[in-house]
């Protein structure tokens, strides 16, 4: 395994723990303030979108790449 791959592979490792970690805490975020139902979508919708944009980007950037 090279440099490059490693770093690759360990970017969508480290940053899968991170995007897990943030729904962890909106969901702890959305129990303790009761945020209902609504609420809590509206929590994890905004969350999603972040996450959608993150994941076009890298679908972009790979596109372009070749």
């Amino acid at each position: 395994m090279s440099v490059e791959q490693f770093e690759t592979w360990s970017m969508y490792v480290c940053v899968g723990g991170l995007i897990a970690f943030m729904i962890f805490i909106v969901w702890d975020l959305a129990k303790k303030s009761k945020a209902g139902k609504f609420g809590t979508f509206i929590l994890f919708l905004a969350l999603g979108l972040g996450l959608l944009g993150f994941i076009i980007k890298t679908v972009l950037v790979s596109s372009l790449e070749q």
